[in-house]
């Protein structure tokens, strides 16, 4: 079927249609002044091959020192913050908007024999601008540079962090990782820039004829031979010209689409198609899954490789965290630690602070023996796996693992041995020369992955490295990670959402709120006694906040939960109430439930072979029950329905505060 565009309003159609034609008029007409059948003569006169050579000369060289000098200046302008950014922003851009004229007036005053700085060139290195080609090159360097900066500062804004500070935990020094990460990632803005600031300062005439002059072989580039050559000879200044617009719409046409150069990862297409995890048959890992949720993570691990370390003892790890998190953490060579807590808990300020990337909080970090608290992030010894895994999109899953080792020193047949051999223990040797893009998502983790080991950490942060996945891929994951953690010589934190996740890849449970550590223990221990109502409900059991009262609970949302344990009164607690305890009834039950409601269903959910059944109340908090469908469908549950709740005194576990 065709698809019906909407009408374009005349009152904006006539007037678009003007500036085409606005603009298009003049090159219609050096197009029909052209002397075609001279220009070829005029071309080639010894004035014209002398000036284009010259004008080729001096746009080279200006697109070298914009280079040198422009590079540096886009890179600050995005990714630091300094007083006066915006003042020097503008300084980038005034050039562009600055009469070309009054552009060489202020060269002249700047670094003429008069200028500021003119007579100290002259007198300690005899360097003299004005009337040299040297002086040609300045003057269009500081015409052009600008396109350079902006594309390029353009493209940098648009590349996500996340790369740059994935390699620095790797290793990588700043200088590196510019050089290998930076700036192939933004290669198109770089090309973009670099084409346009060519063409730019091969067009320069006002700011040359004013600061350098008109002089022949020297300075009389082809914008200057075409401003003499009108005064005698209009055809062939219209042939020139001709040359000069064919050269500016050549390098606008290639560039179409680039102005301001999207990041390599937004540009590459996979060349191959994507594999897909392997199925795992629906219910294969729901047993092990749920045995996980009630036992500690190490009675599951098997053993696993051992990766290369710098010490064979392994890597304690001790850190007293100030700021916004506020905590001490310790834990032995082996460990993992699950974070876990709601959003903006301060879980991913937490790795941060561990890796020195961010201000808003600060670790006194010691691994084993080192004090690493002042060193930077690439010497730290901390690999970090963000949300995305940050793979690099210009290099292949080989390179990427390799990436870690080279950027310590190890020779790169070595270091594309060991990554190959990473590879290979997360099942994706088979991959090493695919590039991310051409990765599934379960893939993509693992290389993420097998770069960090590779990388021989002290210490691991995982920043919800499974979040992304679907559930079947997630599984598969997720045991190939609890494999490769058991013999990981280091400590490992992994944030997470997942309660799967946190039971059965963590031997230790921290829960943040507000940045401090509300719980720490073992899962097993958290798992039965939640002290936050956020965790109690990650792990599927609704968690009541009140206090403590002569015959039970008083809720802080209101009402009163009669349990069977007692507590000093005016202690705060937390009721747990699995939903499998919570019985739904279409009529007011009879008999020994102590606490009893009317709801109403609000949402009915399916979680494995059971329902889950939200009832809202005006006498208690929301409810969460866990029934059996042929149970549902024995009481005719849909949404909307009026229902009662009950549960039994002895169901209810509290937790002191």
């Amino acid at each position: 079927m065709r698809r019906i565009r909407p009408r374009t309003p005349v009152a904006l159609a006539l007037p678009a249609l003007l500036a085409v034609a606005f603009l298009l008029l003049p090159l219609i007409g050096i197009l029909a002044r052209t002397e075609w059948h001279e220009l070829g003569s005029h071309l080639t006169t010894p004035g014209v091959v002398e000036a284009l050579k010259l004008s080729l000369l001096v746009s080279f060289w200006a697109l070298g020192l914009s280079l040198v000098l422009g590079v540096p200046l886009a890179w600050l302008l995005a990714r630091v913050e300094f007083p006066g950014k915006a003042l020097v922003r503008s300084l980038v851009l005034l050039p562009m908007v600055l009469p070309p004229t009054v552009g060489g007036v202020a060269l002249l005053l700047g670094f003429g024999r008069r200028g500021l700085l003119g007579p100290w060139l002259e007198s300690t290195f005899g360097i003299t601008l004005p009337f040299h080609t040297s002086g040609a090159v300045v003057a269009a360097t500081f015409v052009a540079m600008p396109f350079l900066v902006i594309s390029l500062e353009g493209a940098l804004g648009g590349l996500k962090v996340s790369y740059e500070e994935t390699a620095a935990s790797l290793g990588a020094s700043p200088l590196r990782v510019f050089l290998t990460v930076t700036m192939p990632m933004v290669a198109p803005g770089l090309i973009a820039g670099a084409a346009l600031t060519w063409a730019r300062a091969l067009g320069e005439f006002g700011a040359t004829i004013t600061f350098a002059g008109n002089l022949p072989g020297t300075t009389q580039t082809l914008p200057l031979q075409v401003y003499l050559l009108l005064q005698g000879r209009p055809a062939a200044a219209t042939s020139l010209s001709l040359l000069l617009l064919a050269i500016a719409m050549a390098v606008l046409v290639a560039l179409r689409g680039r102005w301001t150069g999207a990041p390599a990862d937004r540009r590459r297409a996979a060349a191959a198609p994507v594999e897909e995890e392997p199925a795992v048959p629906v219910g294969a890992a729901a047993p092990a899954e749920t045995a996980v949720l009630l036992e500690p993570a190490a009675a599951t691990r098997t053993a696993g490789p051992d990766p290369q370390q710098d010490d064979a003892r392994g890597w304690p790890l001790h850190a007293e965290v100030t700021g916004f998190n506020e905590l001490t953490l310790a834990a032995e060579p082996g460990t993992t630690i699950a974070v876990v807590g709601e959003n903006g808990a301060g879980k991913t300020t937490l790795l941060r602070a561990l890796l020195g990337l961010t201000p808003r909080s600060r670790a006194v970090l010691r691994l084993g023996d080192a004090d690493v608290t002042d060193l930077p992030p690439h010497r730290r010894g901390v690999a970090w796996v963000p949300q995305d895994g940050a793979l690099f999109p210009h290099l292949t899953a080989l390179a990427n693992t390799a990436y870690g080792l080279r950027a310590r020193g190890v020779p790169r047949r070595e270091a594309r041995r060991e990554a190959r051999d990473w590879l290979d223990r997360l099942g994706v040797g088979h991959l090493a020369l695919r590039r991310p893009a051409q990765l599934s998502g379960g893939q993509a983790q693992r290389v993420a992955l097998a770069r960090a080991l590779a990388a021989r950490p002290r210490l691991l942060l995982l920043d919800e490295p499974l979040a992304a996945l679907d559930q079947t891929t997630r599984a598969h994951v997720r045991h190939t990670l609890r494999t490769h953690l058991a013999g990981f010589a280091g400590v490992c934190l992994i944030v997470t959402h997942d309660p799967v996740e946190a039971v059965s890849l963590a031997d230790r449970v921290l829960v943040l709120a507000d940045g401090r550590a509300l719980q720490d223990g073992a899962p097993a221990d958290v798992t039965r006694h939640p002290r936050s109502p956020w965790v109690a409900r990650m792990l599927g059991r609704n968690a009541w906040p009140g206090t403590a009262g002569p015959d039970g609970l008083v809720l802080a949302s209101g009402g009163r939960l009669v349990v069977a344990e007692s507590l000093a009164a005016g202690s705060p607690a937390l009721a747990i109430i699995a939903p499998e305890a919570v019985s739904v009834h279409r009529e007011r039950p009879a008999g020994s439930p102590r606490n009893v409601w009317p709801g109403t269903v609000r949402e009915i959910t399916g979680v494995g072979s059971r329902l889950r059944i939200l009832v809202s109340s005006p006498a208690a908090p929301d409810l969460v029950a866990e029934i059996t469908p042929e149970a549902a469908a024995e009481l005719r549950l849909k949404d909307g329905t009026e229902v009662w709740t009950s549960v039994k005194a002895t169901e209810v576990t509290l937790v002191p505060l």
